[in-house]
């Protein structure tokens, strides 16, 4: 009867291990070394809050064009988006003395550069200079990491590995060569498939993250089949165990 227990302990065992095939991140990394990387800016978004400071060679000129007259250092985050521009569901904001202005497909460097030149053009300012910055910017991470939540960032631009360390990294049960990532644009959802084993998707659009955008992270085979009623390798070996001493005891 013991043979029957140790191949059964043999096959759990077996069953149980997850080759490193499944488990490194980028094993053909070195046929994408040295290329080169390019930065994308994201559209302005509805329900984007905005930081637009316009400054001007007499300062007191551009006081009112500003929401506040603090400058950007020194000032929290938190306190940067109550003082910014939300908008709109129709892309639109609603700026001092100029009124409603769109940013319907528009980089934040984009609405920088139409603004400047509106204020230009009409007469507002003379030579004025114009930053836009988004400070809402969050990514969603779900599933098998360490740290799931929203998390918020202030960079320009951050890559889907940094989101996904911001989360604390992938737990060992993660799926790594099936990262769901959830992106909305100019209103319709697109879903791309991320196999993180491989590097073939760094020269994607899917290397940077944009705001808004949902990571998820499934869990592996071993995972799904611990849900069941036996859960881990410990737990069969104790069932096992028991058994063989159930037979044992009823066959003497």
């Amino acid at each position: 009867m013991s043979k029957y227990f140790y191949c059964l302990l043999c096959c759990a065992l077996i069953f149980s291990c997850t080759s490193k095939k499944e488990i490194l991140y980028l094993q053909d990394a070195d046929q994408y070394n040295n290329n080169e990387i390019v930065y994308a800016s994201s559209i302005i978004q509805p329900n984007d809050v905005l930081r637009i400071n316009v400054s001007a060679l007499i300062p007191e000129s551009a006081i009112p064009y500003n929401k506040s007259s603090n400058s950007a250092s020194g000032v929290s985050v938190e306190l940067m988006q109550l003082e910014g521009y939300l908008v709109s569901e129709k892309s639109t904001i609603n700026f001092p003395i100029l009124g409603v202005l769109s940013v319907a497909d528009m980089t934040t460097q984009d609405f920088s550069e139409f603004l400047k030149k509106k204020l230009e053009d009409e007469g507002h300012l003379k030579n004025p200079t114009v930053e836009v910055r988004l400070v809402n910017a969050k990514v969603t991470i779900l599933g098998e990491v360490n740290g799931p939540g929203t998390y918020t960032f202030t960079e320009q631009n951050i890559t889907l590995l940094q989101a996904l360390g911001y989360a604390g990294d992938l737990t060992i049960n993660g799926k790594r060569d099936d990262i769901k990532i959830m992106r909305f644009e100019n209103g319709v959802q697109h879903i791309a498939h991320i196999d993180l084993t491989s590097a073939d998707w760094l020269n994607g659009p899917y290397n940077f993250i944009k705001p808004n955008d949902t990571i998820i992270v499934d869990p592996n085979n071993p995972k799904v089949k611990s849900a069941g009623f036996i859960g881990n390798v410990g737990t069969l070996l104790s069932v096992v165990s028991i058994l063989f001493t159930t037979v044992v005891l009823i066959t003497k």
